[in-house]
């Protein structure tokens, strides 16, 4: 069967019985979701100015957005399980829009903090329900179908920043951000009016919080070698937050490119991520998670280690698309989690490992921004070279059976 071919087949099972309209509203508000989390990057050396923050604590800025992001995924999978999709997706878009208006009138840093980690909580809310409802509209093709989501999360990423960068180079970054906010209350009420209600959860679902539930997981953890797997993805989360939170500041502070130019290669990023996430998803479907992780995380090895001796746009826009690979491997892992668990713990199983993985991963931004202060900035995207390619040297070890 040719390429196109099976595209359009993969298209069209994605699109039938009426379960495309289900796909573009889920996809569509995470795209939103996405592309305000990552306006943060872009709007960074303004955060700077406005309230004085050095490197490191603009580092931490952006550790605090994915440390909220992180921490309420646990509870979102719980309540997964337990209540409707629809009304976690729904509540967690609106939570996110009034974090961002707080955000745009927040009189001082100690406030743009606070209303900074609303905005990963509200963020948190969705990611589980996302997955265990396209689970269950497709059993047979999550990977497809959370490829195709997170494809449309990385145009949200591509397009938004440097709209963002464009207003606030031409009225403030205030308006920069601000005009998320009616977006993703629009969103929000297309996500009410679309989705059906879950399966999972308005069926009754399961006690989320009971023993037998905690048992069950811990067992399933067990079964599938999912602690392995989950660690991976925590290297894999450390490096992707790391690299992202502060890219734009280390091109326009340490390779001397114009704000808006900056945010143009970090859109380049993400677009290549809207191309390789679908692709990384169907692959999965067909081989497994090893081989399909190492493609994508190969890449990104030789571009971290070539960032910091590249100079002017045409290489550095090269080495931002070898780098741009890795964001498949969200697809990958997330396909193999949603299959690890039973569908009556998938939302708490996955709430465990994403919670537990990603808020350690969490600490990248600031990390990186305590190396940049001292100095190291160059250095940093070596060390970043060097624990992605640990990160392969454990993929290949899982084992067919694992996977």
């Amino acid at each position: 069967m040719s390429v196109a071919a099976s595209v359009r087949r993969e298209v069209g099972a994605l699109l039938a019985d009426g379960k495309g309209r289900s796909l573009a509203t889920i996809a569509g508000a995470w795209g939103l979701l996405l592309g305000t989390r990552m306006i943060y990057p872009v709007l960074l050396p303004y955060f700077r100015e406005t309230f004085g923050l050095s490197l490191t604590v603009a580092g931490f800025l952006v550790t605090v957005l994915w440390l909220g992001a992180a921490l309420g995924q646990l509870p979102g999978g719980i309540l997964a399980d337990r209540y409707s999709e629809r009304s976690m997706m729904t509540i967690g878009t609106l939570v996110v829009a009034a974090a961002v208006a707080a955000v745009v009138f927040a009189p001082s840093a100690a406030f743009l903090f606070a209303a900074t980690a609303l905005i990963g909580v509200g963020q948190s809310l969705y990611p589980i329900a996302r997955i265990t409802m396209l689970a269950d509209i497709y059993p047979e093709r999550i990977g497809s179908a959370l490829g195709a989501t997170m494809a449309t999360g990385d145009l949200g990423q591509t397009v938004l920043p440097p709209i963002a960068a464009a207003i606030a180079a031409a009225v403030a970054w205030r308006a920069g951000l601000g005009f998320m906010a009616p977006l993703l209350v629009l969103a929000a009420v297309a996500l009410w009016a679309a989705l059906p209600r879950s399966a999972s959860g308005d069926a009754g679902g399961v006690d989320a919080l009971s023993g037998e539930t905690a048992r069950r997981v811990l067992s399933e953890l067990r079964r599938q070698n999912v602690v392995f797997i989950a660690f991976i993805l925590f290297l894999y989360i450390l490096i992707w937050q790391a690299f992202t939170g502060l890219y734009p500041t280390y091109l326009v502070e340490e390779k001397g490119l114009a704000s808006a130019t900056a945010s143009l290669l970090f859109s380049l990023f993400f677009a290549v991520g809207v191309v390789v996430k679908p692709i990384a998803g169907a692959t999965y479907d067909r081989i497994g998670i090893r081989w399909s992780l190492v493609a994508v995380l190969a890449g990104p090895v030789v571009g971290f280690a070539l960032l910091p001796i590249v100079d002017g746009l045409p290489a550095l826009a090269a080495v931002t698309a070898l780098v741009s690979p890795m964001l498949g491997s969200g697809a990958i892992t997330q396909s193999y989690f949603s299959d690890a668990f039973s569908e009556e713990v998938r939302g708490t199983g996955l709430g465990v490992v994403r919670t537990a993985s990603a808020t350690l991963g969490a600490g990248g931004p600031v990390l990186f921004g305590t190396l940049a202060d001292r100095g190291y900035f160059d250095e940093g995207y070596w060390l970043l070279g060097a624990i992605m390619f640990v990160v392969i040297l454990l993929t290949l070890r899982i084992s067919e059976g694992d996977a």
